[in-house]
């Protein structure tokens, strides 16, 4: 017996309009859902990072916290080691200790004189300090090498030959100081008129020698308060034993090194003292070291006999007004990177009579005024006539250097 299905019941209008809202309705909802699950999950990331930037920032008060809470160190300086490994140490109250190290610094970390950390309980090392030394003594070190080499300096052949012979052989080849049986001299001074070259020549030992080269201006030693020019000049010769090779110059050495008067007042007397550190140092150092000395002057005749006897600066280096082929090579040397006219060049004997009795510096501030009066006349290139006119005005306006110790004469 076979059963019929009733035909399903047709729905009316108004119930079909009411499953179409309910269908648009889920589906709005649906993106509802998934726009705000979407705000939720940025929510959770952003909340995310700032719990770990409080995590992180709250192990960095930690660190900082027991950084703060551990006890102080005494700063003393390394005496001697050992045979046990032991060392001697001064710490800065005074009193000398015997002590242990820490197992984590080594040997080479440990130098006699080097600054070291102690524990308060037990006194031993527990690690090194840096140097002490002044940062402006640091300062005085010149890292990068001038450009200017001897190939740069006109004339002065005899004053490049003895300072290579006094500065950068013993350097470069003591040992042929050894098979001689003599030693090489403690100091060189450089000395002359304003302009003839001993800065210059200076700057170029700083270029052709692989050492330290640490220069001085000594009015910068002359300090306000009582010991400060002593304790540096201590710490430039300390920080110069510290390099494998090492060269001083001493620039104006007249600003501390002139001579002394039972007369002074209290400003002159710290200047004694300075100059009083300078010559113990020169006499402190081995002569056969790798630390040469140099300094430049333009009043040999005010400096301090202490300074000049055999033994400091015994090695004088005179530095007079240039030659005629002097100033040839000068003019040549200054005029090899500028632009002028074909026939200047032929005509340098005629600049070197015109400019006569002028020095190193001089003929550069020909050599600049020159180009000057060029630009003037917006042209690119220097006339002879350029030259000419450069020459009246430099010697004109008094800049020959020999003028300068007129006054002194």
């Amino acid at each position: 017996m076979s059963t019929t299905t009733p035909p399903p019941a047709k729905k009316k209008k108004g119930e079909e309009g009411e499953t179409e809202q309910d269908g648009s309705y889920l589906v709005t909802y649906t993106r509802h859902l998934e726009r705000r699950l979407r705000a939720l999950e940025t929510e959770k990331q952003l909340l995310d990072a700032e719990r770990m930037r409080l995590e992180r920032e709250l192990h960095s008060l930690r660190n900082e916290l027991d950084r703060l809470r551990q006890p102080p160190l005494i700063s003393a300086s390394l005496i001697e080691t050992l045979d046990d490994g032991r060392l001697i140490v001064k710490s800065s109250a005074g009193p000398q200790f015997v002590v242990n190290s820490s197992s984590k610094l080594t040997k080479d970390e440990l130098k006699p004189g080097c600054r070291v950390a102690l524990n308060q309980r037990t006194m031993a090392v527990v690690e090194t300090l840096p140097s002490s030394k002044d940062p402006f003594v640091r300062g005085m070190e010149i890292e990068e090498q001038p450009e200017v080499s001897y190939a740069d300096i006109g004339g002065l052949q005899e004053q490049i030959r003895e300072i290579r012979e006094t500065v950068e052989l013993p350097l470069t080849n003591p040992e042929l100081f050894e098979k001689v049986g003599i030693t090489p001299p403690k100091g060189v001074l450089l000395y002359g008129p304003p302009g003839t070259g001993k800065t210059l020549l200076a700057r170029a030992v700083a270029h052709e020698t692989n050492a330290c080269f640490i220069k001085i201006i000594s009015s910068e030693l002359v300090q306000k308060f009582i010991g400060e020019g002593a304790r540096l000049v201590r710490e430039i010769f300390a920080m110069a034993k510290e390099k494998d090779q090492a060269i001083i110059f001493i620039d104006e050495l007249d600003a501390i090194g002139s001579r002394r008067l039972e007369v002074a007042t209290s400003g002159d007397r710290e200047v004694q003292r300075t100059l009083m550190q300078l010559l113990s140092e020169l006499d402190g150092f081995s002569p056969r070291g790798n630390i040469r000395i140099m300094a430049a002057t333009n009043r040999p005749d005010i400096l301090d006999p202490a300074l000049l006897r055999p033994g400091r600066f015994d090695r004088l280096i005179e530095f007079g007004d240039p030659t005629m082929d002097d100033r040839k090579e000068i003019f040549q040397i200054h005029m090899r990177g500028m632009h002028c006219d074909p026939d200047v060049k032929a005509k340098i004997p005629k600049l070197v009579q015109l400019a006569d009795k002028t020095t190193g510096a001089d003929i550069k501030a020909i050599c600049t005024e020159a180009g000057m009066f060029a630009l003037r006349d917006m042209r690119d290139s220097v006339s002879f006539k350029d030259f000419e006119k450069a020459i009246n005005k430099v010697l004109s306006q008094g800049f020959k250097s020999t003028s300068a110790t007129t006054m002194f004469s």
